[in-house]
């Protein structure tokens, strides 16, 4: 199975007061504001360079036999914005950019990508990601989920750096309250009209966690892969004893698993029995603590594989296996070389499922550094290069992305848990207007995704961009056209903020044309306004490259 093609040539387009104060201290209560940041904690470094060098070695060997030569290194701060979006979900501030440009040595990617994942922002922007991915986008029912204290839970464990198995295990198995006990909304997210839905527990965790589509064979054998409708069965009668009560999530030994035959309505009993590596699976303990077990033992690699193509999709935009979660099943590596989901699957378990390692190490490697500009001006060597990972894929930004980059781009200060209160609650309810009108992707939000004609107008007219792209001493526009500052260090400046580079000659030339007319500042700030404008809503500032 091969990496999704990319739409490569879409590159070459050059409630009252009171109600408000109490929801913004609520939300800003649940990111806590950070004193000065912590030196970033280091790995083993060593082996983390050795996992890095196969993974450049599996793809250098990809490369030459399928005739596609990488493309170019791209240059620090193309990766500067990369890293930003993958890890923060919005472009860098100029003031991070100009803390990157002093950093000295030839390791500053990799030691600014460690600051990145110790800032809170990427707990916050993980756990988000996680949550769709573990329990959807739906807010369900009220009572008994809370969705905004599953991914609050999901940032604290993600900034404590929680092994990822030991995380795993917690929301399979866990019982308690949703509102006291927040991971227990991984259960209660599968209750529908007050029922369980047992079979929909199953589906998401073998969809989450292992990488595989078995939700059709609660009604039959899959037709394509080895899971029969036993399997299913097997599976969700570890699920049979969950009880939600009045005092939450538990655990009923008394409760029998029964399915009801489609043919002759009577219901039969099902026993808990896993499909394979039945070894795995440990004597003792609530059938949903066996289950957590067997689903992330160490030898269950289906685990460490799903892992592995879910995070190489979230730092790049496309998971290596499209889609994220329909993994073929793992290879015999005796008779077989491992690829690059083995090769990341068992660093990440001999390293204790260290998520943020995981990270850094996908960034580390050539593919995550390599530009998204091709050489060559054939479409189907592009098509072939593109699928290879010899050129670094062209993604659309996700909505809220879009957003935070425009919120971003509006500050020349960073946007973080140290910003001002009145700055965080703007940007948060921000973010919730835009993406109602943008349009969510919903869970399946690593899927190929066309832009709209109403979001391009949404980006263009839309209330926010207005608000921005109209010079005021609180936004970027208005700070950048009073600077005391040559006109080529106003055009330049405009492009760090909204495109993290400096313009081209071309570029350079062209804008600053339209200063040579200015006699006042009323007219510099209008010519300024329209630069930004025009970033704003350039293709380039809405797709990762």
């Amino acid at each position: 199975m091969k990496p999704r093609s990319h739409n490569w040539k879409i590159a070459c387009l050059p409630f009252c007061v009171v109600g408000l104060v109490v929801s913004l201290v609520a939300w800003a209560s649940s990111s806590p504001v950070a004193t000065s940041p912590k030196t970033p904690a280091l790995t083993d470094t060593d082996s983390l360079t050795r996992t890095v060098e196969q993974v450049d070695q599996f793809f250098a060997n990809q490369w030459s036999e399928q005739e596609t030569p990488p493309s170019q290194i791209a240059d620090d701060h193309l990766l500067l914005r990369r890293l930003s979006l993958a890890l923060h979900g919005t472009i860098p501030s100029l003031e991070e950019l100009r803390e990157f440009e002093r950093m000295q040595g030839a390791d500053r990617i990799q030691r600014w990508t460690r600051k990145l994942l110790e800032d809170r922002r990427f707990a916050d922007y993980f756990s988000e990601r996680f949550t769709r991915a573990f329990v959807g986008v739906q807010q369900g029912q009220f009572i008994i989920f809370r969705r905004d204290r599953f991914k609050a839970w999901l940032s604290e464990q993600i900034q404590a750096n929680t092994p990822y198995d030991q995380l795993v295990r917690t929301l399979i198995s866990s019982e308690g309250l949703w509102t006291g006990d927040p991971e227990t909304n991984f259960i209660t997210q599968a209750v529908a009209d007050g029922n369980l839905d047992r079979n929909k527990l199953t589906g998401s965790t073998v969809r989450a966690f292992l990488g595989q589509r078995i939700d059709c064979a609660q009604c039959h054998d899959h037709p394509f892969d080895h899971w029969k409708q036993s399997d299913f069965e097997g599976l969700t009668a570890f699920y049979g004893q969950v009880e939600i009560q009045v005092l939450g999530v538990r655990q009923n030994e008394k409760l029998k698993y029964e399915v009801e035959d489609r043919k002759t309505l009577e219901k039969r009993t099902v026993s808990p029995q896993v499909p394979f590596l039945n070894e795995c699976l440990p004597e003792g303990g609530t059938l949903r603590e066996k289950l957590a077990a067997w689903v992330t033992h160490p030898q269950n690699r289906r685990f460490e594989r799903a892992a592995a193509n879910r995070f190489w999709g979230l730092v790049f935009g496309v998971p290596y296996i499209d889609p994220v979660d329909d993994l073929p099943a793992p290879t015999d590596l005796t008779q077989s070389e491992p690829d690059v989901l083995d090769i990341l699957g068992q660093d990440f378990r001999e390293n204790g499922y260290d998520i943020k390692r995981m990270i850094q190490t996908i960034v580390a490697s050539k593919p995550f550094r390599l530009s998204s500009t091709s050489q060559s001006g054939d479409s189907e060597q592009i098509e072939r290069d593109t699928d290879a990972w010899a050129l670094f894929p062209l993604v659309r930004l996700r909505p809220e992305q879009i957003i935070g980059s425009m919120l971003q781009a509006s500050s020349l200060k960073t946007i973080d848990q140290n910003s001002n209160l009145f700055m965080r609650g703007r940007r948060f309810f921000s973010e919730l207007d835009f993406v109602r009108e943008y349009g969510d992707l919903g869970s399946d939000e690593l899927n190929d995704f066309p832009g709209t004609i109403p979001q391009a107008l949404l980006r263009m007219n839309g209330e926010f961009a207005r608000d921005n792209g109209t010079a005021s001493m609180l936004n970027s526009v208005g700070r950048i056209s009073q600077l005391d500052i040559s006109d080529e260090k106003r055009v330049e400046t405009c492009f760090l903020v909204c495109l993290t580079r400096l313009p081209t000659k071309l570029e350079r030339e062209h804008f600053l044309k339209q200063y040579e007319t200015v006699t006042n500042p009323k007219q510099r700030e209008k010519i300024t306004e329209d630069l930004f404008w025009a970033l704003y809503n350039s293709p380039e500032f809405s797709w990762n490259h």
